[in-house]
């Protein structure tokens, strides 16, 4: 069975002006399934880019990219934003919640684009709110809710289409120490269950709770740890 994720000579470059920034300068990497990597380097490494790239949002400039064995880079748009919505959830470090809906219409929001009927895309994302601890709040909006519960509708929204891989950007980034344990906790539990995770975070503490870390620096890994 081949890795859920691989790539090979990675290469994203950036362009401002008459200077050309290699964000990923010939990344080689795999991710098995079940794994919970994350993601560590200074500010300006590369690591949140690889991110983007391994969850679907930005395209590489070179090298390849197979997610469950099938090509990436060769995708049209359609097919990339399918495999996004179906196999890819993403969490943020600003939530990116759409403040004027509650929070189960918020984590339905890939179900609608998935093509689910309004009565089981709502079903279904007050089942997942549930199993992140929200089910008193699902009629509540974000601006009723506190940060780390905020971070929960957005980890709920990213876990809805059930996919193989869970994305995270600095998911306790926003959050108060207590808070921050608290979404850590969560996203064990999760890994627990046999998500794979794969995490970008400049805490070192939260690096260590990862079963292997990444260390990237200028646009290169470094480092592979398990």
């Amino acid at each position: 069975m081949p890795p859920l994720l691989s790539v090979r000579g990675l290469v994203r470059a950036y362009h401002t002006g008459g200077t050309t920034l290699r964000a990923l300068d010939g990344v080689d990497l795999d991710v098995e399934r079940g794994e919970f990597v994350a993601l560590v380097g200074p500010s300006g490494s590369g690591k949140s880019t690889l991110l983007t790239v391994l969850g679907g949002l930005e395209r590489p400039d070179g090298g390849s990219y197979r997610f469950d064995g099938a090509s990436v880079e060769d995708l049209d748009d359609t097919a990339l934003a399918h495999l996004r919505n179906r196999r890819i959830g993403f969490v943020f470090q600003s939530f990116h919640l759409l403040p004027l809906l509650r929070a189960d219409e918020n984590v339905a929001l890939p179900l609608r684009y998935a093509g689910w009927p309004l009565d089981k895309r709502l079903a279904r994302a007050r089942e997942i709110l549930g199993q992140v601890g929200l089910a008193d709040r699902v009629g509540h909006r974000p601006t009723e809710l506190s940060g780390g519960q905020c971070q929960r509708v957005a980890i709920a929204r990213a876990l809805a289409t059930d996919p193989d891989l869970l994305c995270a950007d600095e998911p306790t980034g926003n959050l108060d120490s207590r808070s921050g344990t608290e979404i850590l906790q969560l996203f064990h539990e999760l890994h627990g269950r046999g998500r794979t995770i794969v995490m970008v975070t400049h805490d070192p503490q939260v690096a260590a709770g990862a079963t292997r870390r990444v260390r990237i620096e200028d646009g290169r890994i470094v480092a592979d740890e398990r």
